[in-house]
């Protein structure tokens, strides 16, 4: 009785969920199979089109791996910052809390532009190097992948740090003294203690970061420019100036099982990492 009346309760939600998740990656499976954008016969050949195409592997090499340096960069602030929060005197944390959260605060096309702004040839960042008089010319920092890496991490990085807070949150502070009692050094106890125990808000931290920036559609085309292609940016073009629909379809399809790929190494990891924890 009691399981047909929570069965009731998750229609609603089951509802919704094939409404507008299910139905909405069918229709895009459909689209993907036809030969042509006419969609007058099914077919595979988009998604061979796109796999023995080294050009469009090479976008989707190159997104991957974006999101990569992204993920290690936001964790190496993010998780300092982490650290400062929890270890921190108590006026400076509503100050690093504030930080991390500001930029869920602005919109993200405004916090695009502000970087577009500060990398530009007469930005904030080159103005202060050659006031310095460290360069004689102004760097080259927008539209290169290095600006999208540090763009991309500001954006996201509240996505690494707010796991990292709960995880470091959880970990026993008298941990640290024992490991001191035994012998251990400050930085031996960190990487031998306090690591490991922070390892799921680690790969919490990661997913989310990874998922998030190498689906950022907008920074990654503005920060970007015309100068590199990513697979959101690839897709747009296909769908929208080529009205190729069949072969954007085919890649976004190709995009988002490379995305879960990752996706599942991450929840392996984590397993992995909950299983030492416990054992």
């Amino acid at each position: 009785m009691m399981i047909g009346y929570e069965l009731k309760l998750a229609t609603p939600l089951a509802a919704f969920f094939v409404l507008f998740f299910v139905a909405p990656l069918l229709i895009l499976l459909y689209v993907s199979l036809q030969a042509d954008p006419g969609m007058t016969r099914m077919t595979a050949a988009q998604f061979g089109r796109f796999l023995l195409d080294p050009f469009s592997l090479g976008v989707l090499l190159r997104t991957l791996f974006l999101g990569v340096q992204v993920t290690l960069l936001c964790l190496l602030l993010g998780f300092p910052l982490a650290w400062c929060y929890l270890r921190g005197p108590a006026w400076l944390q509503p100050v690093l809390i504030l930080v991390v959260l500001l930029p869920l605060l602005t919109s993200v096309v405004v916090r695009t532009f502000a970087w577009i702004v500060i990398l530009g040839r007469q930005g904030i960042v080159n103005a202060a190097l050659m006031s310095l008089g460290l360069i004689d010319t102004p760097l080259r920092l927008l539209y290169t992948e290095g600006g999208v890496v540090v763009a991309l991490a500001q954006v996201q990085m509240p996505l690494m740090v707010l796991p990292l807070i709960t995880a470091l949150s959880r970990i026993n502070r008298s941990l640290d003294d024992a490991s001191a009692a035994l012998g251990a050094g400050a930085w031996r106890g960190f990487w031998r203690v306090t690591v490991p125990l922070s390892l799921p808000g680690i790969i919490a931290g990661c997913m989310l970061t990874y998922a998030a920036a190498i689906t950022a559609f907008i920074t990654q085309s503005l920060v970007g420019g015309g100068q590199m292609l990513f697979m959101p940016m690839y897709i747009y073009q296909q769908a929208t100036a080529l009205q190729n629909w069949p072969f954007a379809a085919a890649i976004s399809i190709i995009f988002l099982a490379a995305v879960l790929a990752v996706i599942s190494v991450f929840k392996a990891l984590g397993r992995l990492s909950q299983a030492r924890a416990n054992a």
